[in-house]
């Protein structure tokens, strides 16, 4: 699993309201929603957010726990989420980002420096929180 071709493809949020979620992502992140009007019509068991043209985020309503049967006890991480989810962005976009948070009053913690992640140690990271508790890092390496 070290040839590169591995890439992350999507993360799994417990969220309390998929389409609230997603109206947040878009608007203070800017991630465009995925089968957000296909959700929203019922054709869809809930709706993602892109990350990149890669990644995307999907948006689980925490009421699908009990349809979480793919493995023994699957069905107890709804209400845990997930430590964090890191995204790393370019050094403008990162200013960019923890000013555009601020401006929409979410709060963000004090800068972190010379973290360790994928690519060695970021210049700077600061955390953040989505609206059902999810905890978000952005980083730069430049």
């Amino acid at each position: 699993m070290t040839d590169n071709t591995t890439r992350l493809d999507h993360v799994v949020l417990w969220v309390s309201d998929p389409a609230a979620s997603a109206a947040f992502y878009e608007k203070t992140l800017g991630m465009l929603p995925v089968r957000l009007t296909d959700f929203i019509a019922g054709e869809a068991p809930f709706p993602s957010v892109r990350v990149n043209e890669e990644t995307i985020l999907d948006l689980m309503p925490m009421t699908m726990a009990e349809r979480m049967k793919m493995l023994p006890d699957a069905a107890r991480s709804a209400g845990h989420p997930v430590n964090h989810v890191c995204l790393s962005l370019p050094e403008a976009d990162f200013h960019g980002l923890r000013s555009h948070l601020e401006e929409q009053d979410v709060p963000v913690s004090e800068y972190s420096y010379d973290s360790f992640g994928a690519r060695g140690k970021a210049r700077r990271s600061f955390y953040f929180r989505d609206p059902d508790g999810n905890i978000f890092e952005a980083r730069h390496y430049d």
